[in-house]
C-alpha cells in the first residue's frame, strides 16, 4: 500500500524529494531470508496484539492508557529488530502537550509514542490500512482529509480540544516523509490547536541508524517498508527530546511553527551531514514524496 495516489492530485499538499531508491536503500548487514520472516512475523504479531488488547485499556485511567501504550510500542519496536535510544532533556510525565517531530517512517508512530504517547494526526488513509488501520481508530487518532482544504479548521478546533482536555496531540507537521538526510518546513495549521488551548509545544529530533531502511518515502510499499526493516540489522532509533517551547512565546502559529522548526533542525546542524539533501518548504509533485501518515 503506497500514498502517492491519494496525494497527487492536490498540489498544494507538502512534497519531499526523497524516493525508495535511493534514498531507503540498505547497504549494512543483512539478515537471511529465514530470520528475517521470522522478525517480520513476530513484528507483525507484536501490532496485532496491540490490536486485540485496545478495547480492554479503554476503561483505564489517563495515566494507566499512556503507560500501557509505551510499553506496547517499546515491544513493537523490539520486535521488529530496532533498538530504541532517548536522549535530551527529561521527557516530561504529565501535562497537555502539542508533540510535533521530523518525519522519516511510519516507525516515527510507535518511536514517538514509546516515550511521549498521546493521540496522532493522520491522513484519512491510514484508517483503511491493514493491521495499523484499525489500531490507529482504536487509539483515538484524529484523522484529516488531506484533499480537502475546509476539513482543516474543523481537524484544528478536534486538536484544540483534546489538549484543552488534558491530553496530548502528536503531529508531523512537514506533512510528508524525508529519508532523515534531510528535513520539509513545518507548516503552520496544527500550530493553532496549541495557542487556542494554550499549551505549550514539545519538539522532538527522530534520527535511524543506519538512515536507509528505516525510510518510508515517495511510492515505496509499505510491504516493501516491513521487509527491509525486518532484513536490516542494528537499526537503532532515537528520540532526542528538545526543550519545550512556550506557546505565549510567538503570538502567532506562523512564527511558532518557525520557532518548532529551527529547535529541530538546529539539533539535526550539529551532527554530520549524511546527504545533499537540503531543507526545503516544497517540490514539484512529479518528483517527490507524498506519504504521510500525519
Amino acid at each position: 500500500m503506497t500514498a502517492a495516489g491519494s496525494a497527487s492530485a492536490s498540489p498544494w499538499l507538502p512534497t519531499s524529494p526523497c524516493a525508495p531508491d535511493p534514498c531507503a536503500r540498505h547497504k549494512g548487514p543483512a539478515a537471511g531470508p529465514v530470520r528475517a520472516a521470522a522478525r517480520l512475523a513476530v513484528g507483525v504479531a507484536a501490532v496485532l496484539v496491540g490490536v486485540l488488547l485496545a478495547p480492554l485499556a479503554a476503561p483505564l485511567p489517563p495515566a494507566g492508557r499512556r503507560a500501557l501504550a509505551r510499553r506496547w510500542c517499546r515491544l513493537v519496536l523490539r520486535a521488529f529488530g530496532v533498538r530504541l535510544k532517548v536522549t535530551g532533556v527529561p521527557a516530561p510525565a504529565e501535562g497537555p502537550l502539542l508533540i510535533v517531530a521530523n518525519h522519516i517512517s511510519w516507525l516515527d508512530i510507535p518511536l514517538v509514542a514509546a516515550v511521549l504517547p498521546g493521540r496522532m494526526l493522520a491522513k484519512k488513509e491510514i484508517r483503511a490500512w491493514p493491521v495499523l488501520g484499525p489500531l490507529a481508530a482504536r487509539g483515538g487518532t484524529l484523522f484529516i482529509d488531506r484533499d480537502r482544504l475546509r476539513a482543516l479548521p474543523a481537524t484544528v478546533r478536534s486538536m484544540a480540544r483534546a489538549l484543552a482536555g488534558g491530553g496530548r496531540v502528536i503531529v508531523f507537521p512537514e506533512g510528508s516523509t524525508w529519508c532523515g538526510r534531510g528535513g520539509g518546513a513545518f507548516r503552520p495549521a496544527a500550530f493553532q490547536a496549541a495557542l487556542d488551548a494554550s499549551v505549550p509545544v514539545q519538539p522532538v529530533r527522530l534520527e535511524y541508524r543506519p538512515t536507509g531502511p528505516a525510510a518510508f518515502v515517495g511510492d515505496d510499499p509499505l510491504a516493501a517498508s516491513l521487509w527491509r526493516i525486518a532484513v536490516a540489522r542494528g537499526i537503532t532509533a532515537e528520540i532526542r527530546i528538545l526543550d519545550p517551547i512556550s506557546n505565549v512565546q510567538y503570538p502567532d502559529r506562523r512564527s511558532l511553527a518557525r520557532a518548532a522548526q529551527r529547535a529541530v533542525a538546529s539539533d539535526s546542524a550539529k551532527r554530520p551531514s549524511l546527504s545533499v539533501h537540503q531543507r526545503v518548504s516544497s517540490s514539484p509533485a512529479s518528483a517527490s514524496s507524498a506519504r504521510t501518515p500525519a
